[in-house]
This record gives C-alpha cells, sequence and structure tokens, in this order.
C-alpha cells in the first residue's frame, strides 16, 4: 500500500546532519521532509546526508521536494548528498539530473566521508 507511514529521523552531528527517512516519499510527506531540513538549516547546518534505504518509492512531488533541498543548500553553499538508493530511484536521480546536483553514494559512511573531502 502506498499510502503507509513515512518517517524520519534526524542525526545531528559535528559539522553536518544525516536524514533516514522511512516509507513512501510523496508530497505531503515530501513536505516533512522538506521541514526538517529547513528547521536543520536554521541551526545552521549545511551539510546533509539524506539515507533513503528505507524509501523505496518517490513520486514526482517527492522528487520536486529535493530538488528544493539541493536549492536551499546551494544558497547556502552546502552539500547534499544521498545513499541507500534503489536502483530505480537512482536511476530516476540521474535523469532528472539530481546526480549533477548532490552527491549518490552506495552507503551512510561513504557519503558523510565525502562531506568532509576537498
Amino acid at each position: 500500500m502506498l499510502s503507509g507511514k513515512f518517517d524520519v529521523q534526524i542525526r545531528e552531528e559535528d559539522g553536518y546532519a544525516v536524514i533516514q527517512t522511512e516509507g513512501y516519499l510523496n508530497g505531503p510527506r515530501g513536505e516533512d521532509l522538506a521541514e526538517t531540513a529547513k528547521n536543520l538549516m536554521q541551526k545552521g547546518h549545511t551539510k546533509f546526508v539524506i539515507n533513503l534505504a528505507e524509501t523505496k518509492l518517490i513520486n514526482s512531488i517527492g522528487i520536486s521536494i529535493l530538488i528544493e533541498i539541493i536549492e536551499l543548500l546551494e544558497e547556502r553553499q552546502g552539500i547534499l548528498n544521498f545513499c541507500g538508493l534503489t536502483p530505480t530511484i537512482e536511476h530516476t536521480f540521474k535523469l532528472v539530473a539530481l546526480a549533477r546536483h548532490a552527491g549518490i553514494f552506495p552507503d551512510e559512511d561513504s557519503a558523510i566521508a565525502a562531506l568532509n573531502s576537498p
């Protein structure tokens, strides 16, 4: 069922934040994700990892909200890396050029490491 729960977990670390999602990322749930990211930016975070390992589906509105988060981070010279993508979501991110503005990594450790590399 596509209308199931959607959950966002936040882990704030020194110099970055990790947002872990679980469930179908669509319009209303994407708004929750965007609000979470905006709140973290207001706290001063500009480096993010969004772990989508527990998110198997993202609709077009969910994609547009991810683009909005990227734009907000770019205004702050921030960095966004994604990890845990299904092959379909990774392919979609490359098709819509999200991969040009955010990193895509196989796991959280490599996504975090890339935040701090020059």
